[in-house]
């Protein structure tokens, strides 16, 4: 099973010419965890696309002046919500990890010597 995405509306990943836009690596990792993860039925399509919306729709509400718009910072929102709704992973546990992997050293985990 391959998750259907949406061409358009508030769910629809970003495009150019029809193929998905990735600014960072991280972008299409993040995607790449949302897709496989469905395929393997931690969660359902329909879960992920409606915690998508909710996610951009809270947004959309409430903007601040340091909130700049990043359509993947929503996804990777939507996955942790929908993985903490499912019981899979909590949010803690996702902030805690993020925090420890963010503290080690530039190029840790990159052998420079090849």
């Amino acid at each position: 099973m391959t998750a259907p995405l949406d061409i358009e509306g508030p769910a629809a990943p970003p495009r150019s010419n029809g193929e998905l836009v990735f600014a960072e690596p991280w972008e299409s990792r993040a995607f790449g965890m949302a897709v496989t993860l469905c395929e393997a039925n931690v969660f359902t399509w329909p879960q992920f696309q409606a915690a998508l919306i909710a996610r951009i729709a809270r947004w959309e509400s409430a903007p601040t002046e340091d909130a700049h718009w990043s359509y993947y910072h929503h996804w990777l929102g939507a996955l942790e919500d929908v993985l903490d709704g499912g019981g899979s992973v909590s949010a803690v546990e996702v902030t805690t990890r993020a925090r420890t992997l963010g503290q080690r050293p530039i190029g840790y985990d990159h052998d420079h010597r090849h």
